[in-house]
């Protein structure tokens, strides 16, 4: 099978080393791909919005599937595009992607559906939001309405803070995507991301990850894309997989098709754990998480291809999935200056010391470039080094040995990555699945 899939970051670094080991790729085709793609295929060099040129490559290269990895593409329609001119395409289509692209969309699907959620409204100008926000309790969750890179959602703490980010969004902070604003009840209890592989009628269980968003140690600074990951996510079980798939997901899927927007591709699951264990859905993504990405396909225990396959042709089977039973954590080396104002082109070496540091080590390439024969920063993001181990605290430890092995004096990470997971094993009876 000829494969392109699309996208430069650490999310498609890792679903390349996945494809290329299945048995049925023939060719792999990256667009535009990154210097850690570059070994696992072919690395093309056309742009993420030049839809018509990456259709071209489609056909010139006989592509049979298409791998969307980042939001902007599905939004932007590029699946329809792909599957109008008869090319299967693993990614919803762009009215199913308003998962994603639009917040009050999914809002309104999740009332009208009565899929657990916070309380909400949403604001088309300033003045009704902010009297919206004086009335409630503090904090409160202000998002923009459409896609803003991960950085959409602010959780104000006062009145003061309110107004002012209600003003930032409308006054142009993050262009169109802030047209509209969605004001939110803020939930108490623990986050954790959830994933499902979905073929338009049906939904198997992927995996779980808990990330760290917050750019700091201790949860602390500004949010960010996401400072690391750990798989599965520290407070998952059974039950509450099913209670995800049966509340949430389930009745997602449904509700989807019942509008005719059939969603293909991976559903991704925002969700708050109250007190009580019940989920509830924070949001919607219609692609694989990054960091997510990077610790949970280390962990499948099967070909990834074929799954992404019987996505696109309505085929999924409903058989459950096989990880390995460890626990994979991925920590994010970013750019000194990320969030806010990543400083690039600093050289970054030791890489080969890094994945022979410890045991079942990948770095994965989220967002470098080669400078002659020096690979530099080229984003805010810039590399995640993932390990597995049997236990969190084994695969914490043989990350930041591999991180460590780094020489990158440009860059810095937090050092607490999968610390609930750790913590958890410290206390008896409170294992995961």
């Amino acid at each position: 099978m000829n494969v392109l899939l699309l996208g430069s970051g650490g999310r498609e670094h890792a679903l390349a080393q996945a494809l290329l080991a299945s048995p049925g790729i023939r060719r792999l085709i990256i667009a535009p791909g990154n210097p850690g793609t570059a070994p696992l295929g072919d690395n093309v060099a056309v742009a993420l919005d030049d839809h018509d040129g990456l259709l071209d490559l489609a056909r010139r290269e006989a592509v049979d599937l298409v791998v969307i990895g980042p939001e902007a593409p599905l939004v932007a329609g590029f699946a329809d595009r792909c599957r109008a001119v008869g090319i299967a395409v693993f990614g919803p289509s762009a009215a199913a992607a308003q998962l994603e692209g639009s917040k009050s969309f999914t809002k309104d699907l999740c009332r009208d559906l009565d899929i657990p959620t916070a309380a909400y409204e949403t604001f088309t100008a300033a003045a009704p939001a902010k009297a919206y926000a004086r009335a409630g309790a503090f904090p409160v969750v202000i998002k923009a309405d459409g896609l803003a890179a991960g950085k959409g959602v602010i959780i104000a703490a006062d009145v003061t803070e309110a107004e002012a980010t209600i003003d930032e969004i409308f006054g142009g902070r993050f262009g169109g995507a802030g047209a509209r604003v969605v004001i939110e009840a803020f939930l108490e209890g623990e986050e954790l991301s959830f994933f499902a592989l979905c073929d338009g009628t049906r939904a198997v269980a992927f995996a779980s990850a808990q990330d760290h968003k917050r750019v700091g140690d201790g949860d602390t600074g500004p949010n960010t894309g996401g400072m690391g990951a750990i798989s599965p996510a520290p407070l998952m079980t059974l039950g509450l997989e099913t209670a995800i798939m049966d509340r949430i997901i389930a009745p997602t899927l449904a509700g989807m098709a019942a509008r005719g927007m059939p969603f293909q591709g991976v559903l991704f699951a925002g969700l708050m754990v109250g007190p009580d264990g019940a989920p509830k859905l924070i949001e919607y993504n219609v692609r694989f998480g990054d960091p997510e990405a990077e610790v949970m396909i280390p962990r499948l225990d099967q070909d990834l291809l074929p799954l992404l396959a019987a996505c696109a042709h309505g085929t999924l089977p409903e058989t459950p999935l096989r990880f390995r039973d460890e626990f994979a954590l991925g920590v994010v080396l970013a750019a000194r200056g990320y969030p806010d104002a990543p400083v690039t082109g600093t050289p970054i070496g030791g890489l080969s010391d890094a994945a022979a540091a410890a045991p079942d080590v990948t770095v994965f390439h989220a967002g470098t470039r080669q400078e002659g024969g020096t690979l530099v920063a080229a984003g805010g993001r810039v590399l995640v080094v993932t390990a597995r181990g049997a236990t969190a605290r084994q695969a914490q430890a043989r990350a930041y040995a591999a991180v460590d092995a780094i020489k990158w004096p440009g860059g810095f990470c937090r050092r607490d990555i999968g610390w609930r997971a750790v913590e958890r094993e410290q206390t008896p009876g409170s294992g995961v699945c």
